[in-house]
């Protein structure tokens, strides 16, 4: 080996190592609290945060060090301080850089005066923390709302990136850098921009603004916007997906290879990573962007679900906008086009011909109340509503005119109507009574022995063959006394029971029937 690769090698063992203890030393920063922030929330958080955006608005036009003299008089020309001194901006001046806002050098400069003499003489500057900490500041007050916007012109741009990059066998200094940089860039703004917009649609306020008439206005124009997006999504969304699928991974390999070898060409202060760690750092943003395009094993790209978030704010603003225009048509008198519709009933001839006009123009009734259950004369599900027996309800007067006070109603006579229900009652059990003497009386049968039965025959067999079949001894007892058992068939044979509306067909069961005593 000689001296210049023992140097290389030995220069790569530091940057290993320092870059080691650089990414524990930044896992430490996450449990420490922040000291820079302290101005934010202090006492005279008004006089800190007025120096502070001094100093910011003097870093973006390059004058990064300031005398207490300098910042003093910049504060006061804004004029929002009252009583405030020299001495004041002083002490201020050294409590920010105690919290590390400001970092200070000593001015060697020649004193004019007797007090610049005996009072130590500063100059002052921002450090990186409370530069990004007044940058953040500054992007806050200018947020109005989420913002964002859909363009699918972001879109058409990352298709011609990836193509140049599939396109491209070998990289000029600078070139992939710059590229990388731009997509990086544009996918960003598409990610982030979508985002805050179709979040903007989901607030409160925008809710508000859709229920008003004015929505009306600018209805079609932002339907047509999202519309647009949705059409440059499904357009340029399924090219990225096939152009990275069935592009040759070296491809993308090379190209992030020119990359990390154009950024170790830049020097840097701030930090000193090593080639691997940098292109670690490239792989993981690289497979983030295809798998936003692309989905994996388990979830679908973020693409669809983007795609599906705009069709959902598409149907909702439709859904606003018909139940505004409803809302007008509501008291809008339809005299003439009911009377129309009464001239069409009333010439036809034929009633089927009636209910399919009903229904065409009326549609389903919307339902108020449930009341009860009507009384079924069939078990058909096939049955029409118009041949079942009308349920009768009757409904209390809404009127607002109020009862005398002290009125009583009359106490009505219902001797008529249970001495009905009583016989009604009566007549039900002794024809239950007939058919339990008829079946006791036969003592056993199978399913294949029945004649033709009755709809209460019916109701009684499927009751003892729904408990039996439910119980392990397939044998029950019912309150009448009898005892009934069932015997399933061995061979597997079945019967088929003939009723008054229909014709079933079931395993055919041997049932027992005897009347036992309590004991």
């Amino acid at each position: 080996m000689t001296e210049i690769d023992y140097s290389r090698e030995i220069e790569t063992i530091v940057l290993q190592r320092m870059s080691a203890v650089n990414r524990r030393q930044t896992r430490e920063l996450w449990t420490k609290p922040v000291p820079e922030t302290k101005y934010l929330n202090a006492e005279n958080v008004a006089r800190y945060r007025l120096i502070l955006r001094l100093f910011y608005e003097n870093h973006s036009k390059l004058k990064y060090w300031l005398k207490p003299e300098e910042v003093y008089a910049g504060v006061m020309s804004w004029g929002l301080l009252d009583g405030y001194s020299l001495e004041q901006c002083q002490r201020d001046l050294e409590t920010l850089a105690e919290w590390k806002n400001l970092t200070s050098r000593h001015d060697g400069g020649r004193a004019t005066t007797i007090e610049e003499y005996l009072r130590k003489r500063f100059r002052y500057q921002m450090t990186p923390y409370t530069i990004e900490i007044e940058r953040m500041l500054e992007n806050l007050e200018n947020i109005q709302g989420y913002g964002g916007s859909l363009e699918p012109t972001l879109l058409e741009r990352l298709l011609g990136y990836i193509k140049r990059v599939r396109e491209t066998p070998e990289w000029a200094d600078g070139e992939a850098l710059q590229l990388w940089r731009d997509l990086q860039n544009s996918f960003r703004q598409l990610h982030e921009n979508a985002s805050d917009y179709l979040a903007s649609l989901q607030t409160g306020k925008a809710e508000e603004l859709m229920l008003t008439e004015q929505f009306l206005v600018f209805k079609d124009t932002l339907t047509h916007y999202l519309r647009n997006f949705v059409i440059g999504l499904q357009r340029y969304g399924g090219q990225l997906e096939a152009t990275l699928q069935e592009t040759d991974p070296e491809v993308w390999q090379v190209f992030l290879n020119a990359v990390v070898t154009d950024e170790a060409r830049m020097p840097s202060f701030e930090e000193s990573i090593t080639v691997e760690e940098r292109m670690d750092r490239r792989r993981e943003e690289w497979s983030i962007f295809v798998q936003w395009f692309t989905g994996n094993v388990n979830e679908r790209s973020d693409v669809i679900f983007l795609e599906r978030a705009t069709k959902d704010s598409i149907a909702k603003m439709l859904k606003y906008a018909l139940a505004i225009q409803e809302k007008y048509k509501w008291g809008i008198s339809r005299k003439r086009e009911l009377d129309y519709l009464g001239q069409w009933f009333l010439s036809l001839e034929d009633v089927e011909d009636a209910h399919r006009l009903g229904a065409y123009t009326f549609g389903l009734y919307r339902t108020r109340h449930f009341q009860g259950e009507g009384e079924r004369t069939s078990d058909s599900a096939d049955l029409s509503m118009w041949d079942e027996i009308p349920v009768i309800r009757e409904l209390k007067s809404r009127s607002r005119i109020q009862r005398k006070t002290g009125e009583t109603e009359a106490i009505r006579d219902r001797k008529e109507q249970q001495q009905k229900a009583r016989q009604a009652f009566l007549a039900g059990k002794a024809s239950e009574d007939e058919i339990l003497r008829k079946w006791v009386g036969m003592g056993e049968f199978s399913m294949s022995e029945l004649e033709r039965l009755t709809l209460l025959e019916r109701k009684f067999l499927l009751l003892w063959i729904g408990r039996c079949m439910a119980s392990r001894s397939r044998k029950i007892r019912t309150p009448d006394g009898l005892e009934i058992r069932l015997l399933e068939p061995k061979n597997g044979a079945r019967a088929k029971l003939v009723f008054e509306d229909g014709v079933l067909d079931l395993p055919d069961f041997r049932m027992f029937l005897k009347e036992v005593t309590a004991q």
